[in-house]
């Protein structure tokens, strides 16, 4: 009598090295940790890509959100221009409530020449804010 030999089957193993993975996914995480600071400190300024151009006479009248040498803001609608300085939250609230009434209608910043940058972009957050999706820069056209 021969006896036969029996081969002895191995399960076959299903597995996945994932330590490169954790690897990878740890490089990433410290490549966005460190660039989602930097993206989300901005503020986004459409500003012309050459020689400046007047608003179109046809358009409508831009709200006008001015800085002072002093640090003091000022808002002028095109109809009623208050003389008394406003505080950022005061101008921010008008703003909003003026685009209610014309999503479509222009916002410009003027600053005077002599003004921190600070304030500058401090009005210009305090306008991103209040809902406003882009902010055009007033300039004079340089004497020649």
């Amino acid at each position: 009598m021969m006896q036969g030999y029996q081969r002895k089957r191995r399960r076959k193993v299903a597995e996945i090295n994932v330590v490169p993975y954790i690897d990878v996914m740890l490089v990433l995480l410290i490549i966005f940790m460190a660039t989602a600071p930097i993206i989300s400190q901005g503020v986004k300024v459409d500003l012309p890509q050459g020689e400046a151009e007047p608003l179109k006479k046809d358009s409508r009248p831009p709200l006008v959100a001015s800085v002072t040498r002093e640090g003091q803001y000022f808002l002028d609608n095109g109809s009623v221009q208050d003389d008394r300085p406003l505080m950022l939250d005061e101008l921010a609230a008008l703003v909003a409530a003026e685009l209610q009434l014309d999503p479509q209608r222009p916002v410009v910043v003027k600053g005077d020449r002599e003004v921190s940058y600070d304030e500058v972009i401090q009005l210009m957050v305090s306008l991103q804010r209040a809902g406003v999706p882009s902010v055009g820069l007033m300039t004079e056209t340089p004497e020649q």
